[in-house]
């Protein structure tokens, strides 16, 4: 075991691969050495405004190096980075700020969240500043992600590891000094998990501002990358290119393809792995709280088509039924996970509560089965909960926006089936005082990042929820998908 805090492992690498590129965006790269320098300066911005220990820094930072050296600098002063999309409209933002209670905004202009401290992009640090190394600090949790809630308001999912890593320790088929490709948005768990635990092990991480399907394959080429991340939209579109086009670049260099954050359909899967090699493709199930999850190779996929891995030595995971009782193999229930390490060892909500049940075990709305030989497979979802090209989007958070356009009576948000994004956004709204579309798209724009906005909205003169205030989404889907 090789334990460095995330406040130290930029100069570890800076000692024995200071030239070599730590960060490649878009043409533009930073090495370890200029890392190391650059972090240390920010940091001590940082410091000048008051971020300390366990502090939150809210991150709204779009891909690029400056969300590394944001990142960086937060654990380099025992802060806690809070990643948040770049793209999020004021008011949404400002929710998250509210429950966070950030020391410091970055990605933001002067006066964006009025009473706190902000920087805004292209924050230029003061050549000037002190670029020494501070003094090691380790905040109790290495990030606190933020997601839609079920209630209609976020919540963040503040993890209990604090922000220390074994360099040794190969968690994801990530080699030492390899080169590693995350074409999703960092602000979203799984690339920021993928990309900083291969900058951790000297990797050169090369990021994307947004995913462009043969942009993806060039990089793999160019950048000899040997592991990348990605959801099933990604595949789906690279897929879709002209095998012309598909097959020109060069990736002899890709050991590892992860994929995860949504289901994969079993014939693109079956794609990938006749195309790059079944040794090539790992799938990952579990949530960003961390409880459990499984892993499964494409070898052992081709032998359990379907099935997304057993439930990893870390924890325990059972199926129950809607009166919480077990079920055996076959039989389809809700899945419920919890950590070997007890109920809550890996997360804390704020915001939120979880959804669990006796013995400490924990739900995020998968249904599945397990079959006799222990691999889990997935159903539909429990909750309502809508899984769009990779991204979680909670139909309450739409409604609640939605509902608070003037004219607006009631809605609902359904997810219904799209063959790119996996499932889309439809909003049913009943609207007794004649909003059109592009009055409620217009009020959206400001209360929406532009991925929850819904795609098609469709309008109704009938309540759409009961006298108890409940709205009967399942139907509603099942009524749009029979027509």
């Amino acid at each position: 075991m090789l334990m460095i805090p995330m406040s130290r492992f930029v100069s570890y690498w800076a000692e024995s691969q200071g030239d070599r590129v730590a960060i490649y965006h878009e043409g533009e790269t930073i090495s370890w050495r200029e890392l190391e320098s650059a972090t240390n300066r920010l940091a001590r911005v940082y410091e000048s405004m008051g971020v300390g220990q366990d502090d939150f820094v809210t991150i709204a930072l779009p891909n690029g190096i400056e969300f590394f050296l944001s990142t960086i600098a937060t654990w380099k002063v025992g802060a806690t980075p809070q990643p948040v999309s770049a793209k999020l409209p004021q008011f949404e933002r400002d929710q998250i700020v509210e429950v966070g209670n950030p020391k410091l905004v970055t990605g933001v202009e002067e006066g964006a969240h009025p009473g706190r401290k902000t920087l805004p992009v292209g924050f230029a640090i003061d050549d000037s500043i002190d670029d020494r190394p501070l003094p090691a600090r380790v905040a109790h949790s290495w990030k606190a992600m933020t997601s839609g809630g079920s209630t209609g308001r976020p919540k963040l999912i503040v993890s209990t590891q604090g922000a220390i890593w074994d360099l040794d320790a190969d968690r994801l088929q990530s080699r030492i000094g390899g080169s590693m490709l995350i074409p999703g948005p960092l602000y979203h768990n799984g690339p920021f998990i993928w990309g900083f635990s291969a900058l951790f092990r000297g990797n050169q991480v090369t990021v994307t501002t947004r995913f462009d399907a043969e942009q993806t394959l060039s990089l793999v080429e160019s950048q000899k990358v040997d592991i990348v991340y990605m959801v099933p939209t990604m595949m789906q579109r690279i897929w879709n290119l002209p095998e012309a086009v598909r097959t020109r670049y060069d990736l002899s260099t890709l050991e590892t393809l992860w994929h995860l954050a949504a289901p994969c359909p079993a014939w693109l899967k079956e794609a990938f792995i006749n195309w790059l090699g079944a040794d090539v493709i790992w799938e990952l199930y579990g949530g960003t709280e961390g409880q459990g999850g499984t892993v499964i190779t494409g070898e052992e996929w081709l032998k359990h088509r379907g099935s997304v891995g057993k439930p990893n030595a870390t924890c325990e995971m059972i199926i129950v039924d809607e009166d919480g009782q077990r079920l055996p193999a076959n039989e389809i229930g809700e899945v419920y996970m919890r950590p070997k390490t007890g109920p809550g060892s890996t997360y804390r909500y704020i915001g939120a509560e979880p959804k669990a049940i006796e013995g400490g075990f924990e739900s995020i709305g998968d249904m599945g089965y397990f079959d006799e030989d222990g691999y889990l497979y997935l159903a539909d979802r429990q909750t309502d909960m809508i899984l769009s090209g990779g991204a979680n989007i909670y139909p309450a958070e739409v409604e609640a926006a939605i509902d608070s356009c003037p004219g607006v009576r009631s809605s609902a948000v359904i997810g219904l089936p799209h063959e790119d994004l996996g499932n889309f956004v439809h909003a049913i709204v009943d609207t007794p005082d004649g909003v059109t579309e592009e009055m409620l798209l217009a009020h959206l724009s400001e209360r929406l990042v532009r991925y929850k906005i819904p795609r098609t909205i469709e309008f109704s003169e009938e309540p759409l929820r009961d006298d108890a205030g409940k709205v009967r989404r399942k139907a509603l889907r099942e009524e749009r998908l029979q027509n």
